[in-house]
């Protein structure tokens, strides 16, 4: 250890010594440019963002937006309008709510994949509750709309190394997705 550390040492030293009397200013001019870029466009210097950081937050902020909120709907005209659920789940939206434990994996080395994968949707539950106050929205009903989805995959496992081999399983996965909405209720008439 005690070697290791002359060695690092020693290297240092005559890193700190010949580097900048080299006339190779390399690390100087390209942070230099840096600055006077992030000065002239009014923001930080540049910093190098992984791809899958970048990804991770796209991911979430989708669904965000499409799967994480609950819709307010106008109320429904007529005394007797048939109140259904909307929409089914998208098959984008199953996906991605499967557990993510088995996936992806460590490219060229061990890889799970999911292939042939079919899908069934089934309503459960389609129920209306009564008018209420709710605070943000005002009087209103839940409409509960709950799907059982039930999916049929080919789960292909490979390795690449220590030892290579492929293995694949017929595999079912069961999921339960909430499409639950408010309805604003309707005023009092206004006769």
């Amino acid at each position: 250890m005690k070697k290791f550390l002359k060695q690092a040492f020693l290297f240092a030293a005559i890193a700190v010594c010949t580097l900048p009397n080299s006339g190779c200013r390399l690390f100087y001019w390209s942070f230099w440019d840096a600055w006077q870029l992030g000065a002239f466009w009014g923001t930080t210097i540049p910093i190098p963002v992984s791809p899958y950081m970048s990804q991770e937050i796209e991911d979430t902020v989708y669904e965000e937006e499409r799967y994480k909120s609950v819709p307010i709907l106008d109320p429904v005209e007529g005394e007797h309008a048939p109140l259904i659920c909307l929409d089914d789940p998208t098959p984008d939206e199953i996906v991605r709510a499967l557990p993510d434990a088995g996936t992806g994996g460590i490219p060229f080395i061990a890889e799970t994949a999911r292939n042939n994968m079919r899908i069934i949707v089934d309503l459960i539950v389609d129920r209306v509750d009564e008018c209420r106050f709710v605070p943000l929205v005002g009087p209103a009903r839940l409409h509960h709309c709950h799907y059982k989805c039930t999916l049929f995959f080919e789960e292909t496992k490979r390795s690449y190394w220590p030892v290579p081999f492929t293995t694949s399983d017929q595999r079912q996965e069961v999921l339960y997705i909430d499409h639950d909405h408010f309805i604003r209720c309707a005023g009092p008439a206004a006769d």
